[in-house]
């Protein structure tokens, strides 16, 4: 299969399908910048480039309202860099050792990674969304000794130090500290500052920066695993200046190029590698990086007030903003509407016939969609999606109405974010993540279990990657790594298919965990686990995908139980009856949220909408195997108009 964007680098297997890579680094794959060895040379370089351009800015907020972002310059941010970088070594900080960064994008989170990096020390963050004891066994499992963390996020830090102050001897506030906090870190033997007292720490205090290797770990990112604990990923520096360059190849297509004169909002979590890649592209580019105010409601007045040119975002985010402007359109008079809907057309059909978005319709351009470019900030020409699926629909609108270049992209912490990305401007790609960026190596292995061959007319399989992107293996997980590091090659467990004009098709996911529509991941065997316990129920099968937000499920109550409560709460009719009646799976659902908070299940795992089912899962119906293991991908057939009346009853 010749496909136009891709060159075949290795043959087919029995296997696995042919190796290929972008026909743009058929000479070689893209490097990492010439004399660069660290992430510190990032930072390091951009200030020599760029000392006085805009670096970090926020939103001062008085009397609840908020005014225009202030700036702080790449200089100014290295002078704090380097007092941070003291105290961290004053306090006794090793090269290679670890350090913990706990709260929501701020400039002190960045400044606090940049101290990190000087002085090669490993970056650690630490976040909660992984599960209630997420924060403590991370810190234990890296041996985490000193800790940054958000003002609010403290009591919560603290609450950990029953089973952390063994490792953890250092928490830095990014704000101030109350005496409360004092006393309490005092009683566990931990010392507790707040920004300003630390930076004064190591203020007579010299140091050399040591020297760093591409090799040296950089970070470790801890990603949920399906059986419970999370796994800390280890980020070489290699893998990430290998990424840097990454984004250019990609607008290059078009002649775009990032530079200094981007802006980009910091909202999505820093914590996950999707973020802290592109912070780090946009600080070799000496660009602004402004920071949102935490707050979903108001993350369109933040990018109305910055102005972004690049705005990376999850489809959730993106779903938000084409629900926002579809509904201001219809709210709108019916010469305004008609007025849109011709306009979109007439662009959409330009499009659809290769021609170029900002060539499609410039009349309408600018009498139409201006409206809405401005809602964005008006400077915007480059989104991103990653971190799920983005829906065609959503796709498409944004294609047209937003004058941007929209990219969908494909990657994952283990990758180091982009490893795939759709050529902008392409608009066969809508609905794919694109050819591999010129980084990296693909190839689809054959998953016979579930039907997919890699060597058909059609190839599908999973998604296996290669490249000095990678990751260097699970942090004190051997075994784990080498489940899923296999001759070079990273099996990512998700399937693809590649198109004719070779870019890949996310399809499938191999094991039972997947993502929702917000990126978060859901083990979906480890929920059924802790559901499974209700006496109320016999059985349960738990759904959600990457286009939702939130989970269903199908149950089988228990027949007794069931018909115990009917008898109690004047609820008539035959089993068959009761599984039908609202008002038994109202009940059920009550159940099912009420072990979910005594489980301190996260919000995106709690159910939202059941089905109840009187049959029994069983093997007559092909739902399950003699061994009762459930046959996922045949219980989504039999159910999906069920589960659909569930979505569809939830919108």
């Amino acid at each position: 299969m010749k496909m136009k964007h891709l060159v075949e680098v290795e043959p087919a297997t029995e296997t696995a399908g042919p190796a290929y890579r972008n026909v743009r680094a058929k000479d070689g794959l893209l490097q990492p910048p010439p004399g660069f060895h660290s992430c510190w040379d990032i930072f390091r370089t951009a200030v020599e480039k760029y000392p006085n351009n805009p670096m970090l800015g926020r939103r001062k907020v008085v009397d609840g309202k908020a005014g225009e972002y202030t700036w702080v310059a790449y200089k100014e941010v290295y002078d704090v860099v380097m007092k941070l970088a003291a105290s961290i070594n004053k306090s006794g900080i090793k090269q290679g050792e670890c350090c913990g960064i706990y709260g929501a994008n701020c400039p002190e989170w960045i400044i606090s990674m940049e101290a990190c990096n000087a002085l090669g020390v490993c970056c650690v963050p630490l976040y909660d969304s992984l599960g209630a004891g997420a924060v403590e066994f991370i810190i234990c499992h890296a041996e985490t000794q000193i800790a940054f963390v958000e003002e609010k996020k403290i009591a919560e830090l603290l609450k950990t130090c029953h089973a952390t102050s063994k490792y953890l001897k250092t928490i830095i506030s990014f704000g101030g500290v109350t005496n409360d906090h004092k006393e309490e870190a005092k009683n566990h033997g931990i010392s507790i500052f707040s920004w300003e007292e630390f930076l004064i720490t190591g203020s007579s205090h010299q140091i050399d920066l040591p020297e760093k290797k591409r090799s040296d770990i950089c970070t470790i990112m801890y990603t949920s695993g399906t059986t419970g604990d999370p796994k800390g990923v280890m980020l070489s520096n290699e893998s990430l200046l290998a990424n840097v360059v990454g984004p250019d190849s990609v607008v290059q297509y078009v002649g775009e190029v990032f530079d200094q004169d981007d802006v980009y909002l910091s909202y999505l979590p820093l914590a996950h590698v999707f973020d802290r890649m592109f912070e780090e592209v946009f600080i070799y580019h000496g660009s602004r990086i402004g920071f949102w105010r935490g707050d979903v409601k108001l993350l369109v007045d933040d990018i109305a007030a910055l102005k972004p040119t690049v705005f990376c975002a999850v489809p959730r985010v993106l779903d938000r903003i084409y629900s926002g402007l579809t509904a201001k359109i219809s709210s709108g008079g019916i010469l305004k509407k008609t007025l849109f809907n011709i306009a979109y057309k007439m662009k959409l059909d330009a499009m659809r016939k290769g021609i170029k978005h900002e060539k499609a319709a410039p009349f309408f351009d600018k009498l139409v969609f201006s409206k809405v470019k401005e809602r964005l900030g008006g400077k915007l020409r480059v989104i991103l999606s990653g971190g799920a699926p983005l829906a065609v629909p959503v796709e498409e609108y944004l294609r047209v109405v937003t004058c941007a270049y929209v990219i969908q992209g494909y990657g994952l912490t283990e990758t180091c974010a982009g490893s795939i990305a759709s050529i902008p401007n392409e608009f066969s790609m809508l609905g794919t993540v694109g050819p591999p960026v010129q980084h990296i190596d693909v190839r689809l292995e054959s998953v016979p279990e579930m039907g997919y061959d890699a060597l058909s007319s059609i190839p599908r399989g999973e998604i296996c990657i290669r490249g000095n992107v990678l990751f260097s293996g699970y942090y004190k997980r051997e075994d784990l790594t080498q489940e899923v590091m296999i001759d070079g090659w990273f099996h990512t467990g998700d399937v693809g298919e590649w198109q004719p004009d070779g870019s890949l098709k996310v399809i499938d996911r191999k094991k039972n965990i997947f993502k929702l529509s917000q990126g978060e991941y859901v083990a979906v065997e480890n929920l059924e686990n802790v559901y499974g316990v209700l006496q109320e129920i016999d059985s349960i099968w738990v759904y959600g995908n990457s286009f939702e937000s939130c989970l269903v499920a199908v149950v089988n109550p228990n027949q007794q139980a069931l018909e115990r409560w009917a008898e109690q709460n004047g609820v008539t009719g035959s089993f068959a009856e009761l599984c039908k009646n609202s008002r038994s799976k109202d009940h059920i659902l009550a159940e099912l949220t009420k072990i979910a908070k005594e489980k301190k299940l996260k919000g995106f795992e709690f159910i939202k909408a059941i089905h109840l089912d009187p049959l029994p899962f069983d093997i007559e119906r092909d739902l399950i195997t003699p061994t009762y293991k459930k046959k996922r991908p045949q219980m989504l057939k039999y159910y999906q108009g069920e589960i659909d009346a569930l979505y569809k009853g939830l919108k």
